[in-house]
């Protein structure tokens, strides 16, 4: 009988879904990436739920997602899949330190699955936010930008003007910040809706896969205001351009506003219906221009103000370092508040000004990239000259030591240097794979924290790179 008992309970053990001991990975966590890691930022880290291939955990504040996320989270999830490998994501959610996890949980997801509510909302919660700190007010207007900025705002005070609303631009000059504010001013009267273009389409295979088209649908198109970034994301998947195409069309003919942005006119996105790209065109399409020298001025002198609100010893920047970054970073609003945000560090932690030289130094990898036009090729030029190689010999299978660290230099080089994303880096080096230049990219910043020669070596290449002037060859 006592045989019969445990061959019973091994049986219905078998049948259990293996559940994850999150206090098992914490103690992996500790002991793979060390104490000081764990102490400071992964033991912030909580669980909350396991889904089918992802887990869901939470963090007190983004600052701590991003730091987890942008340095620790691929090693994190190998050590979740040591536990389980189906789990193939990680997925986080903001919970502030004073409330209580098991408060949240309790009257949260099962709420929600007693309501039996579909995993749509519940994941879409964390990316149909609106960022506060982006609104109308704190938008500065110039030649640039004007057009868009007044577009928008006639968008919430005339609802449905424009419709749809498209506004492209390049990287960093404010369309995301535009996107933000219509919300802000919307959601108070209307429901409002702010998804990336990748996020609609991650919903759309999901519901797909889940057999709940049904609810995507009701979900999407259920509200007041759609708001789109980054547009030209959306292509390929014929099938989901095809439920945007009519998603698109109830919306209009509901009456519910519309706005889009993208990095490109309608009529240059790739790989996107020609239908899609019409109805684009048939609203008012506005562009966003690189912002001229007095609209940087004011941006500067903006952020500065706005730092010094938050402390009570304001910082006073020279006018020759505030003309200085208005000429050099000129590319990007947000590579200019960056270059703030960094002499504003600099200035709090050494408790001191930086002279022109100093901010040279600080900023060195946002000055004149693109007037030098940083290029792979340049790259790889520079770092075989130094290692006195071949490109043929860097470029090659060949693993010797002597050809690896050149190579491993210049996919790191050109990973920070460039926009270039890893499968395209990976092409321009003989096709190789991505996961072979995020490991190269990883085993150059641990030989820089522990090789003084090294981060002396990638430093002088880097501003050669930046810089490429003939005094300064190596």
């Amino acid at each position: 009988m006592n045989m019969e008992k445990i061959y019973k309970n091994s049986e219905l053990n078998k049948s259990k879904p293996n559940k994850l001991e999150w206090q098992l990975i914490q103690n992996e966590m500790k002991r793979k990436l060390g104490s000081e890691v764990y102490e400071s930022w992964l033991k912030k880290i909580n669980f909350i739920e396991e889904f089918n291939s992802y887990i869901l955990i939470s963090v007190p504040t983004r600052f701590i997602r991003d730091w987890i996320t942008s340095r620790y989270l691929d090693q994190i999830l190998q050590i979740v899949k040591l536990f389980k490998k189906d789990l193939i994501r990680i997925e986080f959610k903001i919970l502030e330190k004073n409330k209580n996890l098991d408060d949240q949980n309790n009257n949260d997801f099962s709420l929600k699955k007693s309501e039996n509510i579909s995993f749509l909302k519940d994941s879409l919660l964390q990316y149909n936010r609106v960022d506060h700190n982006k609104r109308f007010e704190n938008f500065v207007t110039g030649s640039s930008n004007k057009l868009a900025y007044e577009a928008s705002l006639k968008v919430t005070e005339n609802f449905s003007q424009y419709n749809p609303l498209y506004i492209y631009g390049g990287v960093g000059i404010g369309k995301t910040h535009l996107l933000n504010s219509i919300g802000f001013e919307l959601k108070k009267i209307k429901k409002v809706m702010f998804i990336p273009a990748e996020r609609f389409m991650y919903q759309f295979i999901k519901s797909i896969k889940a057999n709940d088209m049904v609810k995507f649908k009701e979900y999407f198109r259920n509200t007041d205001v759609l708001l789109i970034d980054d547009i030209q994301f959306m292509n390929g998947k014929e099938a989901m351009q095809e439920e945007f195409f009519h998603t698109f069309n109830a919306l209009l003919e509901k009456g519910s506003q519309i706005i889009v942005s993208a990095d490109r006119p309608p009529n240059k996105l790739s790989r996107i219906q020609e239908r899609i790209k019409s109805r684009f065109s048939g609203g008012l399409v506005v562009d966003i221009q690189k912002p001229d020298l007095e609209l940087r001025r004011n941006i500067i002198e903006k952020k500065i103000n706005e730092l010094n609100k938050l402390y009570k010893d304001k910082i006073e920047i020279s006018k020759e370092i505030k003309d200085f970054i208005s000429r050099e970073v000129s590319n990007s609003i947000r590579e200019l508040i960056g270059a703030i945000n960094r002499l504003i560090s600099f200035s709090r932690i050494y408790n001191k000004l930086p002279n022109l030289p100093e901010t040279k130094v600080i900023l060195k990898d946002l000055l004149n990239i693109n007037e030098n036009k940083v290029t792979i090729d340049l790259i790889q030029t520079l770092v075989c000259k130094f290692f006195k190689i071949s490109k043929n010999e860097m470029l090659s299978p060949r693993r010797s030591r002597y050809l690896v660290r050149p190579r491993q230099t210049a996919i790191y080089l050109t990973k920070i240097l460039t926009p270039k994303s890893l499968p395209e880096i990976g092409r321009e080096f003989s096709n190789r794979d991505h996961t072979t230049i995020i490991h190269s990219v990883k085993t150059i910043e641990r030989l820089k924290e522990n090789d003084k020669d090294m981060a002396e070596n990638i430093n002088r290449l880097k501003n050669q790179i930046l810089y490429n002037t003939r005094e300064n060859e190596i």
